[in-house]
């Protein structure tokens, strides 16, 4: 065997070696969980074929507590390119196989490159985490890595789309980088995330709390929010991430991906010129609305058991994706509060980085009231989506169905925050608030002064009557219309062509914010 044939052989062995990162047991084990190997969930993420390898000869550099005698090619996660529906992504998958996945020095420089690379090129990054945390053993050098790692996190964000699927355990320090990343997914029962664990919190608080209770899919899903979608299993989740990515652009200097349309631009939907009840206080299920109108009723949504008074998720209208808000009628009538303006507020901006056009269906009746709302500073999170749709210079196409009240008619993408087509149903009201209340204040003293002399029943009647002046006034959307505020009174079941065509018109939009460092949000 000449020379090269021994080396090239070398070659060979080494890469089997990789492959099975820490072994056929430690293989069997992470499958008796019915989870899969980092590599097996690469091969389901990217087209076939489609995988470059980084970086897969690197080894730990750390001498102590015995770690000198404990090597693995590759160290513990797994890195590279490839790509999903024939685009380019950078992906690196955490190998629970090796040390636990834990993170060291060189454990972090591969995730490191392979996401500055990605900046470099202009691709997104795929994280898939699956890790015992920091490896002890490294002391400070595995802290260094994850700082590292959350510097990147940072500089990317809005330059390129990030993606965080959990696989498995996420705690400590860990948790930051995918909180740091545009969207996060779990899977019920075998992931989880946070901070501190079961132990410390018993030892410090003496509360007792399961992995599950504490940071299982479940819990971020509808409590935290800091999960944007759950799956039943790895299969599922993986399945998930592809669809969001058929949604999201390559970087920040890319146009929304574009699908051919089977759907006539000029479908109409008969129901929707009935969905509104005759009732104002009687809810709808605005799902039925966004089915009706965007291309073959599909809807992607972001973080659906969270905040469910707003809906926030991704469609296509006419092959073209776009960011969808819209309030939930059918869930607290639809107001805003500090959960949901919060979801609401980073959906747009994730939008505006990445030039998403964003539809806003309005049926807003204000913001929920209260002690809790208010010592949880819901002024702050309501300025959040305020500031979100203002800042925004993507394509802003607003439909006021029903209610538009008071402050939260202004959060909503109105005409003052750059809306640039702001539509409205017949059945909507654009007012500073609903009849009922501004009848109280406008004619209290007026009331007070006919039950003194007329009694209580009197009182009410007049009441009444101004209530339904209030709300032959500003029960529809002439008012606004008349002051250019809406610019068109739209039939409902043409919306979905009033959107498309919105969209066509302002498709080489240009808008630039004025020159600064960067805006203070309120945070």
């Amino acid at each position: 065997m000449s020379k090269q044939t021994e080396r090239i052989q070398e070659l060979m062995d080494k890469r089997a070696k990789a492959r099975i990162g820490g072994g056929e047991k430690a293989i069997e084990k992470q499958h008796a969980k019915g989870k899969f190997t980092a590599r097996e969930r690469i091969d389901m993420l990217l087209d076939k074929g489609s995988f470059e390898e980084l970086d897969m000869f690197v080894e730990h550099r750390c001498t102590n507590f015995g770690m000198e005698k404990k090597h693995n090619l590759g160290d513990g996660v797994v890195t590279g390119s490839g790509t999903i529906g024939g685009r380019l992504v950078y992906v690196f998958a955490q190998d629970f196989t090796v040390s636990a996945g834990s993170l060291s020095e060189m454990l972090a420089s591969k995730i490191c490159k392979v996401m500055d690379i990605a900046m470099k090129v202009g691709a997104p990054v795929i994280g898939l985490n699956d890790s015992g945390g920091a490896r002890l053993q490294e002391g400070i050098n595995a802290l260094a890595g994850y700082a590292e790692i959350f510097q990147r996190n940072i500089l990317a964000s809005g330059v390129v789309p990030q993606i965080s699927a959990i696989m498995g355990p996420c705690a400590g320090g860990a948790v930051y980088s995918p909180a740091l990343t545009d969207f996060t997914f779990m899977v019920e029962g075998s992931s989880y995330m946070f901070l501190t664990g079961p132990g410390p919190v018993k030892a410090v608080l003496g509360e007792v709390v399961t992995q599950e209770q504490l940071g299982g899919a479940s819990v971020h899903a509808t409590k935290s929010g800091v999960t944007h979608f759950t799956a039943s299993n790895e299969e599922e989740m993986i399945a998930m991430v592809k669809q969001l990515f058929s949604y999201i652009p390559q970087n920040n200097l890319s146009k929304t991906p574009r699908v051919e349309c089977t759907d006539p631009i000029d479908r109409m939907e008969d129901y929707l010129n009935e969905i509104i009840p005759d009732n104002p206080n009687m809810p709808y299920d605005m799902y039925q609305v966004i089915a009706g109108i965007v291309d073959n009723g599909e809807f992607f949504e972001v973080q659906p058991n969270y905040a469910k008074n707003i809906i926030v998720g991704f469609a296509r209208f006419n092959g073209q994706s776009v960011g969808i808000v819209a309030n939930q009628p059918k869930q607290l009538a639809g107001v805003l509060d500090c959960n949901s303006s919060r979801k609401g507020a980073r959906f747009v901006r994730f939008c505006d980085a990445f030039n998403i056009p964003i539809v806003t269906l309005v049926d807003v009746p204000g913001f929920l009231p209260g002690t809790a709302q208010e010592y949880n500073a819901v002024i702050l999170h309501g300025a959040k989506l305020l500031y979100a749709y203002g800042e925004a210079t993507v394509p802003k196409v607003t439909v006021t169905l029903r209610k538009s009240y008071g402050g939260s008619h202004i959060v909503m993408s109105c005409k003052q925050l750059r809306g640039d087509l702001n539509y409205a149903w017949p059945s909507s009201e654009i007012a500073v608030m609903g009849a009922s209340g501004a009848a109280s204040v406008l004619y209290a003293k007026d009331a007070k002064a006919i039950k003194e002399e007329k009694g209580p029943e009197a009182a009410a009647a007049y009441i009444k009557e101004k209530e339904a002046e209030y709300e032959k006034l500003f029960a529809n959307p002439y008012q606004a219309a008349k002051y250019g505020y809406i610019d068109d009174v739209i039939e409902p079941r043409n919306t979905r062509f009033r959107i498309i065509r919105a969209l066509a018109q302002l498709e080489n939009k240009k808008l630039v914010n004025p020159a600064k460092k960067h805006g203070n949000i309120p945070l």
